[in-house]
């Protein structure tokens, strides 16, 4: 198995394991390497619970935690066992709530078959419900300590906005002739929509609407684009767009009518009607749906969206704060990196359960880079030492490139006449 130390960056041909990590001796190297992957053609960015951690820790909150919880049912010692298992089976490592409301789900739906109208039944539905509602307003109530601790200290709340705003411009600010930045998430938390408005970000996703937003099956390629004044061509992506696929679900996600749909709900707000039916009406991985075609949909569609952008050619992920401890997300991208033209970044403060470095371990050593260690790992230090600046790579790339021209032009041609411009602004040697 791949040894990972502290701290540890792979990038290019350098694979350095860093006793005292240095931005000044470092940083210059590791950011143009990010700049380049930034600029590939597909840029896909994976974040994990690793964000929410990160920034509650830099706002001195406690985090959205996932400790197991006790069900006061029959069989409840059956469902704890059966949820170690299936963690173990999955190298998930030590079992947590969500590996406990999964195996409860499926006991659920086996109640159901055999006896439907028994107490037992009706006795696991209530204390699912409850699960279900608690575990939600858990993560509701971690959304409001964080706005209000970002409102209530000053800078430094002021200065953990700027770090994950600057966090998502970084992979954002694409090239405008390149696909627009699509984010996949493991979260139920809306903190990736938080700092999109913060930062001004148009988010993209599957939902159409504006007074009560439905999701789709079909994705509807609808976008924006804009033509510069003189420029002939492809238009180009309008700046400040982004897509946006949560894979397990949303706390603000209700099955309602038939269908899916996003509730207005503010970042740490509460749903009044959250414990009337949360396991029915909550949409959370593991599906809270009760019969095929819901436990379905929505989560089919958007794994064949983490798939239809992850397998192609010149595509490249990068993780954030996520365990690789999903097997159907790690299948994705071992498949994608069955294309030579693809890479993947790994940025991770810890790896729990060796996940990460048995994940490493069968990929190409040319396919991927790693910013591994609590200092890499670290948000405000990433986004300040090392993370590309927004915009600020093409306003350089610029500079460099029109300091070139206008010293070819100031240069004697073959016939000791100095260059000209043409109309497409080239420098060529004068008639």
């Amino acid at each position: 198995m791949l040894a990972l130390s502290e701290h540890h960056f792979k990038i290019q041909n350098r694979d350095e394991a860093v006793e005292s990590p240095d931005p000044a001796t470092h940083g210059d190297a590791i950011r143009s390497w990010l700049t380049a992957l930034g600029g590939a053609e597909h840029l896909s960015l994976l974040v994990g619970s690793g964000l929410g951690i990160a920034m509650s820790n830099m706002l001195g909150i406690p985090p959205f935690g996932m400790e197991r919880i006790t069900f006061a049912v029959p069989d409840a010692a059956l469902v704890d066992a059966h949820a170690d298992r299936s963690a173990t089976a999955m190298r998930r490592g030590e079992a947590n709530v969500e590996d406990q409301l999964r195996s409860a789900l499926q006991l659920l739906a086996g109640l159901e078959v055999v006896e439907p109208a028994a107490e037992r039944t009706e006795a696991w539905k209530e204390a699912l419900n409850a699960a279900l509602a608690d575990f939600a307003q858990s993560g509701l109530d971690a959304e409001r300590k964080m706005r209000k601790a970002i409102s209530s200290q000053g800078g430094a709340g002021h200065d953990a906005v700027r770090v994950l705003v600057s966090f998502l411009l970084a992979f954002a600010s694409r090239p405008p002739s390149r696909e627009r930045l699509t984010i996949f998430t493991t979260n139920y938390d809306r903190l990736l929509e938080y700092g999109c408005d913060l930062g001004g970000l148009r988010v993209l996703d599957r939902f159409v609407g504006s007074i009560e937003p439905v999701f789709r099956a079909s994705r509807l390629e609808t976008d924006l684009h804009y033509s510069p004044p003189g420029i002939r061509g492809e238009p180009r992506y309008l700046e400040g767009v982004v897509r946006l696929s949560k894979l397990h679900g949303s706390l603000d996600w209700r099955f309602e009518d038939g269908a899916l749909r996003r509730i207005p709900l503010t970042f740490g707000g509460t749903d009044p009607h959250l414990r009337n039916d949360a396991l029915q009406r909550l949409m959370i991985y593991p599906s809270a749906a009760k019969d095929v075609e819901t436990a379905l949909f929505p989560y089919a569609e958007l794994f064949r969206d983490l798939s239809a952008s992850l397998c192609r050619p010149n595509s490249v992920v990068v993780t954030f704060g996520y365990g690789f401890g999903d097997d159907h997300i790690n299948r994705v991208i071992r498949d994608m990196l069955t294309l030579r033209s693809t890479h993947l970044l790994v940025i991770s403060f810890s790896d729990p359960g060796d996940r990460i470095a048995s994940f490493l371990t069968t990929v190409a050593s040319e396919q991927y880079s790693l910013l591994f260690g609590p200092h890499f790992g670290d948000l405000a230090t990433l986004v300040d030492r090392y993370l590309p600046q927004p915009g600020a790579e093409q306003l350089i790339l610029r500079h460099a490139s029109r300091s070139q021209a206008l010293r070819e032009d100031a240069a004697p041609s073959d016939d000791g006449k100095p260059g000209t411009d043409d109309p497409t602004g080239d420098t060529v040697n004068g008639p």
